[in-house]
């Protein structure tokens, strides 16, 4: 069966739209959100075409799936993800479009702070590691090499911005944005979450490289938000292909970026459609990384 990709849920949906991110798009559902996520992919600012097939039915699955893993650690904004419980919202023609890409959501007060936490030297820490020998201000070990696991995960939190790319702050500044007990039960929630995930990836043969997080607060209770564990909210590496010292594809939209990057494209402007061999080899990904981490084939015939 041939997948198709959706690129957005505006007519699909008899709700009105909140907020139209990259990939997802909010809609009002009363006391609560409708969060649908779409097939779109974005790279270096800019929402691609096409869309590619299956890649949102893995993102919402797989949140799906670490929201119940994680339960127990930290509550989370999910009330479901049955598309029947949503019944005449969704018009019935465009029903078996949205499978398995909508969660009906608690609403929460976003707290602006990028919850980011690093198992290995790598990235964008690896950039500021190799300058300054910190990351996020936190002061690292002389002579670390790229890719190295560190002795113990690091928290280098993000200030989340409307406009342009989030901003990379210190545990201190994050203390003067939110207050020093939020900071700190971010910081603690941030670890803890990150060592669960890191051991169950570890078992399936994956390793978890770095991850962001958000969360929210409702009623004053800490709650996580947004999606969790997912290719596009963590760095996820084969173990297979781990090494020291070179560039590793991480398990992800890695085909894009490698394609833009060598396509001579200026990134000053939206760039051409992708070609299908591109879009093919990062579906595949997507719902290899699915596969591994769930057990589950996307679909009976992939």
């Amino acid at each position: 069966m041939e997948s198709q990709a959706i690129s957005t849920a505006t007519v699909l949906v008899n709700a009105p739209l909140l907020y139209k991110g990259k990939v997802r798009e909010l809609y009002d559902w009363g006391e609560h959100y409708l969060i649908v996520v779409t097939d779109r992919i974005s790279a270096f600012d800019y929402v691609l075409e096409p869309a590619v097939p299956d890649k949102g039915s893995v993102l919402n699955r797989l949140s799906a799936h670490w929201f119940s893993l994680t339960g127990d650690l930290i509550n989370n904004h999910v009330v479901h993800a049955d598309l029947d419980l949503l019944g005449d919202m969704v018009k019935p023609e465009y029903k078996h479009l949205l499978q398995d890409r909508i969660m009906v959501a608690r609403r929460a007060d976003r707290i602006p702070v990028e919850c980011v936490v690093r198992g290995y030297v790598t990235g964008g820490g690896w950039r500021q590691y190799v300058k300054t020998g910190e990351i996020n201000g936190k002061k690292l070990p002389a002579g670390l090499r790229k890719n190295a696991r560190l002795p113990e995960p690091i928290f280098t939190p993000s200030a989340k911005n409307d406009v342009g790319h989030d901003e990379d702050i210190s545990f201190e500044r994050m203390t003067e944005l939110v207050g020093t007990e939020l900071a700190e039960q971010l910081c603690t929630r941030s670890i803890e979450l990150y060592e669960f995930a890191r051991q169950y990836c570890d078992q399936r043969g994956i390793i978890l490289a770095d991850c962001k997080l958000e969360f929210g607060l409702v009623e004053g209770e800490l709650i996580l938000i947004d999606e969790i564990f997912t290719p596009d909210a963590a760095r996820f590496w084969a173990k297979e292909n781990y090494v020291l010292d070179m560039d590793i594809e991480s398990m992800d939209k890695e085909p894009v970026r490698t394609y833009l990057a060598g396509s001579g494209w200026d990134k000053n402007s939206k760039p051409s459609p992708l070609p299908p061999s591109i879009v093919e080899e990062t579906a595949r990904r997507y719902r290899e990384i699915f596969y591994r981490l769930t057990g589950q084939r996307l679909t009976e015939d992939y």
